[in-house]
């Protein structure tokens, strides 16, 4: 079992960024050591947690977009983003009772709306990433996150783009999927549905200078966020991250995601705005996870720290 002192990268890693991240949820995790207010960064997670390695992991990136749109629907503006219904909650299909799907969802009309974008390949990747910042046509902007979703298994669209021989396997990107999209006569609209798995919004009251929210219910953090299955890694556990074209670093487990599934599969955040979104949609390679448990005491103060 490495020894996180011992990690290739970690003398150089910002570990008061890290610690600050931590912070963020620490308090949300049963099991997590607490710092106290002069915790040495670096002394605190080499002393706080011991390293576990589940082996290869497979890395990508998730953003959240930046998006015109409009609050009423117009012929520019008439993609849906579906605020929840009525009555849905995830309990339901975590129960084994999943709603309509996306098809059956997008061909209803008394479903609330929150906005309207321009395209369906938009609203469909907002949903993917889960949230969104929208500049309204009727001037201000509006921040929405997850809500809740129809519970049916996600279906990856970039996938099914490279099964049915529409996009070679070396190509496909979120910026494939798009210009695959403009170019169907429907804007790919149908395509779209071979996904079944719908998400809902919620308007949310941030900060600017905030990133969305997790699945802990607390903003995530460029690059130091990771979206993981919180079956395999708990939630709020700090995880050391290693891929290709990045330097090593120490993130937090702060999301989930429908697509994140298995002890070694993490999703990083990247931030907010077009140029988070191509980094985003370039990241997916095989790397490194290295989750940090809790070792005894589950409190570690100043002075017992090496």
């Amino acid at each position: 079992m490495p020894r996180l002192a011992d990690i290739p990268g970690w003398a150089a890693e910002d570990a008061a960024a890290a610690l600050v991240a931590y912070r963020q949820t620490c308090d949300l995790w049963p099991e997590a050591p607490i710092p106290d207010a002069d915790t040495d960064p670096r002394r605190f997670f080499e002393a706080a947690f011991v390293v576990s390695d589940p082996g290869p992991a497979h890395l990508t990136a998730y953003y959240e977009p930046e998006l015109p749109a409009a609050l009423t629907r117009t012929a520019r503006f008439a993609h849906p983003l579906h605020g929840l219904p009525e009555g849905w909650s995830d309990a339901c299909w975590q129960a084994g009772i999943p709603y309509a799907t996306r098809a059956a969802i997008l061909a209803r009309g008394d479903l609330p709306v929150l906005a309207w974008v321009e395209t369906a390949v938009e609203a469909f990747l907002a949903q993917v990433q889960g949230s969104v910042r929208l500049m309204l046509a009727e001037g201000g902007r509006m921040r929405l996150g997850y809500a809740g979703r129809n519970g049916h298994a996600y279906v990856s669209i970039g996938k099914a783009l490279v099964a049915a021989g529409q996009v070679p396997a070396d190509r496909i990107s979120a910026g494939a999927i798009r210009e695959w999209c403009a170019a169907s006569p429907d804007g790919g609209a149908a395509f779209l549905n071979t996904n079944p798995s719908y998400v809902f919004f919620r308007r949310l009251d941030l900060p600017e200078e905030s990133g969305p929210l997790g699945a802990m219910g607390r903003p995530v953090t460029a690059g130091r966020s990771l979206a993981v299955d919180p079956a395999f890694v708990p939630l709020g556990a700090p995880v050391w991250v290693e891929v290709p074209g990045l330097p090593g670093r120490l993130m937090v487990a702060q999301d989930t995601g429908s697509a994140i599934k298995g002890a070694a599969r993490g999703d990083i955040f990247l931030g907010t705005g077009e140029a988070a979104g191509r980094r985003a949609g370039a990241l997916s390679a095989q790397g490194r996870m290295l989750v940090l448990l809790p070792a005894a005491p589950s409190v570690i103060p100043p002075e017992d720290l090496p």
